[in-house]
């Protein structure tokens, strides 16, 4: 099973967190990091910035190496 970068499994959780910040990261398992992204893009949308952790979060799921 594929699990590096580039697999189906990134590819579906960058799409997931292209939607919802942080949504990909809760996919993977990646709770903590689910939660803070999500928390982030939240805030910062109120002041017109959340586009930056929502790019953050996408590339962040679609990149992610597990160990």
């Amino acid at each position: 099973m594929a699990s590096g970068q580039g697999s189906t499994g990134n590819v579906i959780a960058a799409l997931c967190s292209f939607f919802v910040p942080g949504l990909g990261q809760l996919l993977q398992g990646r709770l903590l990091l689910a939660l803070i992204q999500f928390v982030l893009a939240g805030a910062l949308w109120v002041v017109l910035m959340g586009w930056v952790i929502h790019l953050w979060s996408i590339l962040d799921a679609a990149m992610f190496k597990p160990r």
